[in-house]
This record gives C-alpha cells, structure tokens and sequence, in this order.
C-alpha cells in the first residue's frame, strides 16, 4: 500500500510541474512549438473542463491555479490514505 501512495504522490507532482511549466510557457514559446503543443496535449484535457467554470478574468487564466490546488487537496487526501 505504501507502494501505491508514493507511486500517486510522484505522479501528481510531476503533473503539478508540467502545470507549471505549461502555464510559464505559454508566456514566452510560440504555441507551435513542438514541446509546448506536447505538454498542451498532456494538460490541456484537465484545463478544459476548469475553463468551462472558471472564464479567465482580465485576461488572466486562473485555471492552472485551481488545477494545482485540486491535485494538492488529491495529493494531501487520497495518498494519506494509502500511509
């Protein structure tokens, strides 16, 4: 069992880094760009339904926020669990 919580807590903190990464590089790659279309591709399905709820305000998308405050609170209750 304590296999299985350290193998969901790794999982999550990689996909919070690539949250991460995604929302630093839409900033500064062009959207073509094939590392980027990539993490779009592996993010971007977790964003969408955020999006749906959530409209970006002034311009701004806070669904990269909600996303890594949801797999914090999935990272704090499902993986205690499993210790």
């Amino acid at each position: 069992m304590i296999f299985v919580g350290n193998l969901l807590h790794t999982i999550i903190q990689i996909f919070i880094l690539l949250v991460i990464v995604q929302a630093l590089l839409s900033f500064v790659m062009d959207p073509y760009h094939p590392i980027r279309q990539k993490i779009n591709q592996i993010v971007d399905p977790f964003l969408q339904p955020i999006r749906r709820v959530v409209p970006p305000i002034a311009n701004l998308d806070f669904s990269p926020l909600i996303l890594i405050i949801i797999l914090q609170l999935v990272d704090r209750y499902f993986v205690s669990f499993f210790f």
